[in-house]
C-alpha cells in the first residue's frame, strides 16, 4: 500500500473535540477521530498531533485576564484535551506519548524533539499539548513548529468547511473553493487560513499543508493515500 505521507503533523482545534456542544469533550466525535487516527497507524503512517484548547478557554478571547495569564491558562486547557485523545487511542490499542511544553511530569514528558521522533518511528501517536510553551503564539504556530522540528511530510489543518474558500462558504453562496495554494497568496489575500506567524514558519521551511474537512474523519487516512482531499498549500 503507497502512501503519499509516512509522517504527518495533524492540527486539531478544541472546538473540534467538543461537536455540537461546543464546549468541553463530546467522546463520539472524539471517537470518530481517533478511529480515524489509528486506521492511519495500522498501515504505517507516523502521527504527531497539535491540539488546541478553545472548547475550554481561548487567550486572545478571556476578558479582562491579563494576556500572558489567560494563554498560560489556554495551554492547560490544550493538556486536558492532549490527555484526553491519548486516553481515547489508548483504548482502542494505539501507543500514544503525550508531550507538554510546559513541565508537568506527572502527567505527560516533557516536550523534548529526539524523543517525540524516536516515539515516531516506534509507531506511537505522540500528541504535543501547551502550544509552544509561549504566550502571543497560537497552537497553528506550535502545529507548524512542531512539524518542522520532527520533520513531518505534511501538516494537516482540520476544519469545519472542506478547504479555504476566497470569502465565508457559510455566507456566502458564491465562494470559490481552491484546490492549490501558496502560503504567499495566504499572507497577501489575508485569507484567514492560520495566522502569520505559522504561514511563514511553513513557508520557509517549505513545509505544506492540507486544509481539509474534519466531519469526514476519514478525509485524513484518504489524505495520506494521496487522494484530493480539500485544499493544498505550498511554498513557492
Amino acid at each position: 500500500m503507497e502512501l503519499k505521507y509516512k509522517r504527518m503533523i495533524l492540527k486539531l482545534s478544541g472546538e473540534a473535540l467538543a461537536g455540537e456542544k461546543k464546549f468541553g469533550l463530546d467522546y463520539t466525535v472524539i471517537g470518530n477521530i481517533c478511529e480515524s487516527i489509528k486506521k492511519c497507524v495500522d498501515i504505517g503512517v507516523q502521527v504527531g498531533i497539535v491540539v488546541g484548547g478553545g472548547n475550554f478557554l481561548r487567550g486572545r478571547m478571556s476578558g479582562s485576564l491579563d494576556r500572558t495569564r489567560a494563554d498560560h491558562m489556554g495551554m492547560l486547557a490544550t493538556a486536558i484535551n492532549a490527555l484526553a485523545l491519548s486516553d481515547v487511542l489508548e483504548s482502542m490499542g494505539v501507543e500514544t506519548r503525550v508531550q507538554t511544553a510546559i513541565t508537568m511530569r506527572q502527567v505527560a514528558e516533557p516536550y523534548i524533539r529526539n524523543k517525540a521522533v524516536r516515539h515516531l518511528e516506534k509507531g506511537r501517536v505522540v500528541i504535543f499539548g501547551c502550544g509552544t510553551g509561549n504566550p502571543f503564539f497560537s497552537t497553528d504556530t506550535a502545529a507548524a513548529l512542531r512539524g518542522v522540528e520532527i520533520e513531518a511530510e505534511i501538516l494537516m489543518k482540520a476544519t469545519l468547511v472542506d478547504g479555504v474558500y476566497d470569502k465565508d462558504p457559510h455566507q456566502f453562496t458564491d465562494a470559490k473553493r481552491y484546490d492549490k495554494l501558496t502560503f504567499s497568496q495566504i499572507l497577501n489575500e489575508n485569507l484567514g487560513v492560520m495566522d502569520m506567524s505559522a504561514a511563514t514558519m511553513c513557508n520557509e521551511n517549505k513545509l505544506p499543508m492540507l486544509v481539509f474537512d474534519l466531519s469526514r474523519p476519514d478525509n485524513i487516512l484518504d489524505a495520506v493515500m494521496g487522494k484530493q482531499v480539500g485544499t493544498v498549500i505550498t511554498a513557492e
